[in-house]
């Protein structure tokens, strides 16, 4: 990979683990609004809540950290794990507020959050150095 994509890498680290790092504190801070969303199928809602905000920040930790790639690759993994399990309640969150009556975000909201949910994924991954695509390593062959 070249310097110029070297650096929007790093800068896509520091801002995933940024907004990780943000949603994990907001997940232990107030659970009020995350516990609402869970679905009623998992159990323990506020301690999943308070699990999901304890792996994003470990995740946002372990994908700043400067010193151990296996670390970085690993905590980006999870991170793309944790944004495929919290899909459901993103589903959730949206048939919630689209039964409500009273005003909700409505679907100008909710459709780019689901649409934007596989980029997350990916740019966890490709943040972490855990996938190249669409981009070609200059140390990898072809």
């Amino acid at each position: 990979m070249n310097g110029a994509h070297a650096g929007v890498r790093t800068a896509a680290r520091a801002a995933l683990a940024l907004f990780y790092g943000a949603a994990g504190l907001f997940h232990l801070a107030l659970p009020a609004p995350f516990i609402a969303i869970t679905p009623l199928w998992a159990m323990w809602p506020q301690e999943v809540v308070m699990l999901t905000g304890i792996a994003e920040l470990f995740g946002a930790m372990g994908l700043i950290q400067p010193f151990d790639p296996r670390l970085r690759r690993a905590a980006a993994i999870g991170l793309a794990l944790y944004a495929v399990c919290v899909f459901p309640a993103n589903i959730n969150h949206m048939l919630i507020d689209m039964a409500r009556a009273e005003p909700n975000p409505g679907l100008a909201y909710h459709i780019p959050r689901m649409a934007f949910q596989p980029f997350i994924i990916w740019l966890a991954l490709w943040a972490g150095e855990v996938i190249d695509w669409p981009y070609r390593s200059a140390t990898k062959p072809r």
